[in-house]
């Protein structure tokens, strides 16, 4: 974790996260205004440009990447919306990833009782499970079918003691448009059987395939195209939905086959990300994989969207 500054959020008047950690690097701001993802939102925007600022003139030292630690009452939608409609830090700063830590002892009763867990969950591109040296394996495997039903995707991992290797918590999203085996990673994809049977906390499915697993509010959808699209009737779809359903559509992602080329596409509520064309499709797999992580939305309502934009698209190539 060389190169890093990370900013640490602390929700109370009194900063004790950023004592703790202040000994072993100098290069920390504090937000002791509140949470960022609501009432000082502007303040995170307004340190990671001071950041970068002093990185350019050397105040801080030459850091790669920075990590943002939010309170466990954080709502991760805003603060993902922030990154990707502030154009000034999309300019210097790129979204790799979210990581949600689970408790393993009161994670069940979390996930029951609090709706930020939830999202926390549903949204994370990957899931440490903590204490558990605390808890017996029936717990766990019960506290992991609990997660499976709010996320079926993303990877997830027992620690203990807080030993987790920093290499296992980053790289998660595409650094480029340069194609490769981490542009079907970021979509969830088990790449290979060998990768299907260490899953040993996952469905094991390939995605697209099996039905979404989901709780009373938050659901997961994966879709397979396997017929191009056009782009202007598929953003057509896209800006539909956003803006009927933005603050319910938690994230999305996914690649796109526009007329024969490979388009990644990600966003956050009514927020869609610029898409990017890769140099090459990553694998021989070239249909659309989307995936949908939503609230209180009924998930035939995407799927029937987005195959009336594939109809539609057949008719008019049957008319001409």
């Amino acid at each position: 974790m060389r190169r890093v500054a990370v900013v640490i959020n602390e929700i109370g008047e009194i900063g004790i996260d950023h004592d703790l950690v202040t000994l072993s690097s100098e290069n920390i701001t504090l937000l002791a205004n509140g949470c960022i993802c609501c009432s000082v939102r502007t303040d995170l925007q307004e340190t990671l440009r001071d950041l970068f600022a002093q990185r350019r003139i050397g105040e801080v030292f030459d850091f790669d990447r920075v990590i943002v630690e939010t309170t466990g009452l954080a709502d991760p939608a805003p603060v993902v919306q922030t990154l990707a409609s502030d154009t000034l830090l999309a300019a210097h700063y790129r979204l790799d990833g979210l990581i949600t830590l689970v408790d393993g002892l009161h994670g069940v009763g979390q996930i029951d009782q609090q709706t930020e867990a939830v999202k926390q969950i549903a949204i994370a591109d990957k899931i440490l499970v903590t204490k558990t040296d605390l808890v017996t394996s029936d717990h766990l495997e019960t506290l992991c079918g609990r997660i499976r039903q709010l996320n079926s995707q993303s990877p997830i991992e027992f620690i203990r003691q807080g030993e987790v290797d920093p290499k296992s918590l980053i790289d998660f999203g595409l650094s480029s448009s340069r194609a490769s085996l981490k542009t079907l990673q970021f979509l969830g994809e088990a790449l290979t059987d060998d990768a299907v049977s260490a899953d040993v906390t996952g469905t094991g499915r390939y995605l697209g395939q099996g039905s979404a697993v989901h709780n009373t509010a938050v659901k997961t959808l994966s879709l397979r195209f396997t017929e191009p699209f056009e782009w202007l009737s598929f953003s057509s779809a896209l800006e539909l939905l956003t803006t009927l359903r933005g603050p319910d559509l938690l994230r999305l992602k996914g690649i796109v086959n526009v007329a024969g080329e490979p388009v990644v596409i990600q966003g956050v509520q009514h927020i869609i990300d610029t898409p990017v064309k890769m140099d090459r499709w990553p694998s021989d797999d070239k249909d659309s994989r989307l995936v949908f992580i939503v609230r209180n939305m009924e998930l035939d309502v995407i799927r029937n969207l987005f195959q009336a934009v594939g109809a539609i698209k057949s008719a008019s190539i049957s008319a001409t």
